[in-house]
């Protein structure tokens, strides 16, 4: 569709119409770049003026239920009421983001100034109110904006009516100037005990890197879909992978993605997907057999194991992601945060929206979040 003169907003059925080069200079070290989303496919919206690409960002559609955010107890009662009134409680949804993805990948060219930038975003915000329509989208989100980052985007869709809520944060770990004694030292003393007890079960496994998954790539999904089931959180569509997704991926990443490996004799009992940047391990996924790697405390071994992969790299940053906070946090990672900015395009519920943002902060229903941190907006 046609923008304001000199701009030309459409949507792409995937990445490719965009050259790779254009997206990269505004993400230049991302694992989660390019070929990262031409890998696992989706639609995009675009924005162009005469010096290329302006301004893009991933789509996703989706049946969103309104209760997504409720974990634990809570679950259940929303959920009774969820049954009565189906079509109150589960909206469609056109998202700006990628529940594949870290955080939101919006992308804006380098060197616009904040002038050009509101045109591009007036524009781009025109072409999603079009898409909404055209696909009768109640609900219109970006997902997961790193703050700082993104902190005059957000503004900027604030001042446009969307509502603003707390995601969940992301776990970071920050390993500058430490080796792996200093790392250690650095937790506290039963932390530090807990661990060491628990990595004794690494004599029994046999721990093997490598980026190539062909003759496990079947194990390696059984095993990741086995430990969303026995997740103590659900967080419905935004789990679920595209059929292939991990072959898809370690043939587009080309050594930017690593899988670790975890054997007990013959059987793979688990793996970790891993994001390679310059600076930064993206710890993805990981997978486990149930009791068997419970069993021999694989998540604190490969926790260790990628500490010590950073190290080894030079790396500074193990980014551990979004659930099983309370082990995380025990293990040193601090909580980055991160937002969702919502509006309906129909009117009369946003204010509706608003007033009830404080009960829909994701980070609020956590288990491990909830209870200490704060209410507020």
């Amino acid at each position: 569709m046609s923008a304001e003169p000199g701009l030309r907003a459409e949507i792409l059925p995937d990445i490719a119409g965009i050259p790779a080069a254009q997206w990269t200079a505004c993400f230049p070290q991302e694992a989660e770049g390019w070929a990262y989303y031409r890998a696992v496919g989706g639609r995009f919206a675009v924005v162009r003026d005469a010096g290329g690409l302006a301004m893009a960002a991933p789509l996703f559609t989706m049946e969103y239920r309104l209760d997504t955010p409720f974990q634990g107890a809570a679950t259940a009662a929303v959920q009774a009421v969820a049954r009565r009134l189906p079509g109150l409680f589960t909206w469609r949804l056109l998202g700006v983001g990628s529940a594949l993805a870290e955080r939101c990948h919006v992308a804006v060219r380098p060197g616009l100034d904040a002038a050009a930038r509101d045109r591009v975003l007036d524009a781009f915000l025109a072409l999603l109110e079009a898409e909404a329509a055209a696909t009768r989208a109640r609900l219109l989100a970006f997902k997961d904006l790193a703050a700082p980052e993104n902190t005059p985007l957000a503004a900027a869709l604030s001042a446009r009516g969307y509502v603003g809520l707390r995601s969940l944060p992301v776990a970071v770990l920050d390993l500058t100037g430490q080796d792996e004694g200093a790392y250690l030292a650095s937790l506290s003393a039963g932390t530090r005990k807990d661990l060491r007890r628990k990595l004794k079960a690494r004599a029994a496994l046999r721990i093997e890197h490598r980026d190539r998954i062909d003759d496990v790539a079947d194990r390696i999904e059984a095993l990741y879909a086995s430990t969303r089931d026995h997740s103590a959180v659900r967080y419905g569509d935004f789990e679920d992978l595209p059929e292939g997704y991990f072959r898809a991926v370690a043939a587009a990443l080309d050594g930017r993605a690593r899988f670790v490996l975890y054997w007990i004799g013959g059987e793979l009992a688990a793996f970790n997907l891993l994001f390679l940047e310059p600076d930064r391990i993206i710890d993805k996924f990981l997978g486990m057999a149930y009791p068997l790697g419970p069993e021999h405390n694989i998540y604190a071994v490969s926790w260790m194991e990628n500490v010590r992969f950073a190290l080894q790299t030079g790396r500074r940053l193990l980014q551990s992601g979004q659930t099983a906070y309370a082990s995380k946090m025990r293990f040193g990672s601090s909580l980055m945060p991160s937002g969702i900015f919502v509006r309906s395009r129909l009117r009369l519920l946003n204010p509706v929206l608003r007033a009830a943002a404080p009960w829909l902060h994701f980070d609020r229903w956590d288990p491990d979040l909830g209870p200490a941190r704060d209410r507020s907006a």
